[in-house]
């Protein structure tokens, strides 16, 4: 019996640049994507005995293409791993990522492991389409196809339709209740192209980012350094004829991968490295379908609430991008959060969204920005499709 939690840290945490929707990164498979950081990973800690790891946990939100055979096993095979380490793959659409570090930390928190890796992964380039089996055998009529690569398919009928609508017309109602205009979410947008390029340049992502296995991309590959607010303002609307949600100030389509390695004291004695950060408190939370995207608020207060954190002592946010209208009705609804230490080093608009692998990202990102800082605290947190959110908060 554990008498208390263990203390939780963050060790070190890595992740490939994200590559555009049938760009650079489209010709690797996800497994081989999950074992390039997971590999890279173990390479930064060399003191490390890889037979010591007692789990690999990665997310993926689809399963269903090149991943589908648990990714994250296949990622301990590839690397080259003791085939005594084992690996389950973990699904909470865009939050699994982040998922895959909660459920490594906890496991570590109670005892059930000393070291962990945790981690995330996408290729939404890869994502097959699938066909349904027929009702009945040697179907006459023609059959339909759906594609994996982003939201809704094959729908329940007794699902309402209103919980079923695209992802960005959900945005579209989150700009409409809070009056988020166009122009708001155009210059959101810019914002984080410039902070991406400027964190790129300043080599701020060099200690984090790895380059993947057999490709070149050197930066994220959806960073636009020369958009203006000009050229966003000329993109017509994507989801409705009067909305406002264009591709400009929407997170796009991306392949990529994300891995953090975590331990208690025992572990981190065995790594021989200073920790990054310490977990404090994680949060999930539900919320109506149809506004997915304002999850975050009611999981960044849980979880700001389990850490007796207060919103003041926040040194760094990361908030996931999933669209602009969507964070910027979350800071709307958090009055309390300085919109100033939000995605300081750019956010998915710019970097990309390759679902499964976003929580591991931004919640890396956050240890790092924290070891950079030296000491403080730090949040990091996601909407999720059908209505869910994570939060996590950091401590250095």
């Amino acid at each position: 019996m554990i008498e208390r939690p263990r203390d939780v840290y963050i060790v070190d945490a890595v992740r490939t640049p994200f590559g555009r929707y049938g760009g650079a990164l489209s010709g690797v498979r996800p497994d081989d994507l999950a074992a390039g950081v997971l590999r890279a990973l173990l390479d930064r800690s060399p003191d490390l005995d890889p037979a010591r790891i007692d789990d690999v946990l990665f997310g993926n939100a689809n399963g269903a293409g090149e991943e589908n055979r648990d990714v994250a096993r296949m990622a301990v095979l590839l690397a080259g791993l003791p085939v005594t380490v084992p690996g389950a793959a973990i699904n909470r659409l865009c939050g699994s990522g982040m998922e895959a570090v909660i459920q490594a930390a906890r496991a570590i928190a109670l005892g059930d492991a000393s070291v962990a890796v945790a981690g995330g992964v996408e290729s939404m380039s890869r994502a097959p389409w699938v066909l349904p089996k027929p009702e009945r055998a040697f179907p006459a009529k023609d059959q339909q196809l759906y594609s994996t690569t982003l939201g809704w398919r094959l729908i329940n009928p007794q699902m309402p339709q209103e919980w079923t609508i695209p992802l960005g017309e959900s945005a579209e109602l989150v700009g409409a209740k809070y009056g988020i205009t166009r122009e708001a979410q155009d210059a959101f947008a810019l914002a984080s192209h410039r902070n991406a390029a400027r964190a790129w340049s300043a080599g701020l992502y060099d200690g984090e980012v790895v380059p993947p296995s057999g490709v070149t991309l050197p930066r994220d590959e959806n960073i636009r350094d020369t958009t203006s607010l000009e050229a966003l303002a000329a993109l017509k609307p994507a989801f409705l004829a009067d909305g406002t949600i264009t591709a400009g100030n929407a997170s796009p389509l991306n392949d990529g991968a994300a891995a953090l390695l975590l331990a208690d004291e025992e572990g981190l004695a065995a790594i021989g490295r200073e920790p990054l950060a310490r977990v404090r408190a994680a949060a999930v939370t539900g919320i109506d379908p149809r506004y997915f995207g304002l999850g975050p608020v009611d999981a960044i207060r849980k979880v700001l609430t389990k850490a007796e954190v207060a919103p003041g002592d926040l040194r760094t946010v990361e908030l996931n991008e999933a669209y602009a209208a969507q964070v910027l009705g979350c800071l709307a609804a958090l009055p309390e959060i300085d919109p100033s230490v939000v995605n300081p080093r750019g956010g998915a608009i710019a970097i990309g969204h390759p679902l499964g692998a976003s929580g591991a990202r931004i919640t890396g990102a956050v240890a790092h920005q924290l070891a950079a800082a030296g000491t403080g605290r730090g949040l990091a947190a996601l909407c999720i499709g059908v209505g869910q959110a994570l939060a996590l908060v950091l401590e250095r």
